[in-house]
């Protein structure tokens, strides 16, 4: 359950693989730089929040993950609702909502979770990752373009609306930075790919603003000096009272960390041929998470883009994950008196790229092609994210990819007679030979298809209606393609057992599965049908049937 890569991978660890994993590591911590940044001035706090957070949650994730080569830390998804909880209960708020999620991923983690997540539908996934990728560049139109504004509405076309008034306010300094910023990313990455493009995007932009002293907002004009080593663990800022308020959002931050974590670790399987751990990858995320929090950071998860840039750059063990943090930390010690430098609208630009990598639309566009149900789901899920909020559009979206699930095992289950079957001399049944002649006057023969639920009950109820007539002597219920039942097919079966002692009817039950026979078991239904009457196939049920009609006759 809880049985980290780390330790496996040390077994036969050797001194190529510490230098593969070193550089892949100190690659790995220069491009997480200006992403740790961003995401955390995106989110609404601080730039240093963004480093802490992976700093500390990166060498946790590679330390106890389930992953040779995840690397953890503050992603882009987090930031539509990192920036809401903020906006709504201060970073104080924040700080307990991630240790809040931090302790549900390791219950998740412990309670063997780490499949199920997998089982959350590609149109819900798709649906709130572009949803948010579409927020997170409406977030940064401001600081990109230097628009002279001093409030942006929260709401999304509020916050468009908005934009378009203060158009004239553009500053052509402040948009040139961020446009330089993202025409050296694409050319970076087209003509020297094995070159951080993010990092060289910045290293441009904020070197030609200090080089021509242009006039433009910076960290340091906004934030000031940025610390240069790692605060003290600290738990001073949770208020403990606000836990019952705070659990919703708090779920939304363990889903979505979990669901982040699990996809990029998927990624990376893919990418290596190995497999994760997923239990043991939701318990280290957790662990991960709470020490984000002790230490002034803000919620982290398994970040996709680095995590493949570590395995491009030759990451074999956790190894190299560690040395992601170390050099981060590195970094802050050594560089945080140049980062105040750094143009806002270079970040931004970051971002817009970052945005844009996230949107998916391929995939977004692709599920058009899809069931009318899967596209209401993703249509639902995006519109929600962009348009209410992420923790809505998370739980609508699940409910609604739930709700459509059961419609169509619905649509699968039926139920009927099969006499229909008699006159169809193409129709195979269980191989037996068996015709209209094979069924005696006052039997009946219906057939349930699909699994017996909740969902399928009235339909059962509907079609037997009618059946309880005093020509029926006896009925056989058919149920070889009936691989599950429920509570309520289960009642279904002791209503309607209960109506054919009142109409004086036999009921026999043909071939019933494992399960359906072990829940019919337990609930005692097996003792008042008697075992005499279920039979292993539809011959030994008709024989039964001749036997009991005729003594009826006589």
């Amino acid at each position: 359950m809880f049985k980290p890569k780390l330790f496996t991978a040390l077994k036969g660890y050797s001194l190529s693989t510490f230098g593969s994993d070193c550089f892949a590591g100190m690659t790995v911590g220069v491009v997480a730089l200006p992403l740790a940044m961003a995401f955390a001035i995106a989110s609404g706090v601080g730039p240093e929040r963004g480093l802490y957070t992976a700093i500390v949650a990166g060498f946790l994730i590679s330390l106890l993950g389930g992953s040779r080569v995840q690397i953890g830390g503050p992603t882009g998804a987090f930031i539509v609702l990192v920036s809401a909880i903020v906006s709504q209960h201060g970073y104080e708020g924040l700080v307990l909502c991630t240790f809040m999620a931090g302790i549900m991923l390791i219950i998740m983690g412990f309670a063997r979770m780490g499949a199920l997540i997998k089982f959350i539908p590609f149109p819900v996934t798709t649906g709130f990752t572009t949803g948010i990728a579409v927020v997170i560049f409406s977030t940064q139109i401001k600081d990109f373009l230097g628009l002279n504004m001093e409030h942006v509405p929260s709401e999304f076309l509020a916050k468009w609306g908005a934009y378009f008034q203060h158009i004239k306010t553009v500053d052509p300094s402040t948009a040139g930075i961020g446009i330089l910023t993202i025409v050296t990313i694409v050319l970076t990455r087209k003509f020297f790919p094995k070159i951080p493009a993010m990092l060289m995007g910045m290293i441009v932009a904020t070197a030609v603003a200090s080089l021509f002293h242009l006039d433009v907002q910076t960290i340091g004009s906004r934030f000031g000096d940025l610390p240069s080593t790692l605060p003290k663990p600290d738990i001073s800022l949770f208020d403990w009272g606000r836990m019952r308020e705070l659990i919703s959002p708090s779920f939304t931050v363990a889903m979505l960390a979990a669901i982040e974590s699990l996809l990029s670790a998927t990624v990376a399987d893919g990418m290596t041929g190995g497999r994760h751990r997923s239990n043991t990858e939701l318990i280290a995320q957790g662990i991960a998470n709470i020490g984000s929090s002790i230490f002034g950071g803000i919620p982290a998860t398994g970040a996709i883009a680095r995590t493949a840039t570590n395995i491009k750059s030759g990451g074999k063990t956790p190894v190299a994950g560690m040395i992601h943090a170390i050099t981060l930390m590195l970094l802050l010690l050594f560089m945080a008196p140049m980062a105040k430098l750094i143009p806002l609208s270079c970040l931004a630009g970051i971002l817009i790229v970052v945005s844009y990598n996230m949107s998916e639309l391929d995939h977004f566009l692709d599920i058009f092609k899809a069931p009318r149900s899967d596209v209401v789901v993703l249509l639902a899920t995006f519109l929600l994210t962009v348009l209410v909020d992420l923790t809505v559009a998370v739980q609508i979206g699940l409910v609604l990819a739930a709700v459509l699930f059961i419609r169509r095992m619905t649509e699968m289950a039926n139920i009927g007679s099969i006499a229909h079957e008699f006159d169809d001399p193409q129709t195979d049944i269980e191989g037996n030979e068996l015709d209209r002649s094979s069924v005696p006057d006052g039997v009946e023969i219906y057939e349930i298809n699909g699994p017996f639920f909740f969902g399928s009950a009235d339909k059962f109820k509907e079609t037997l209606r009618s059946i309880s007539t005093p020509q029926v002597k006896v009925m056989i219920l058919r149920m070889r393609h009936v691989s599950v039942m429920d509570a309520t097919g289960l009642h279904v079966i002791r209503e309607y057992m209960h109506v054919c002692r009142l109409g004086h009817i036999r009921l026999l039950l043909s071939a019933p599965h494992t399960q359906p026979m072990m829940v019919m078991g337990r609930a005692g239904l097996l003792d008042v049908l008697g075992t005499e009457n279920i039979f292993p196939n539809i011959d030994d049920a008709l024989a039964k049937a001749r036997e009991l009609v005729d003594l009826k006759t006589d």
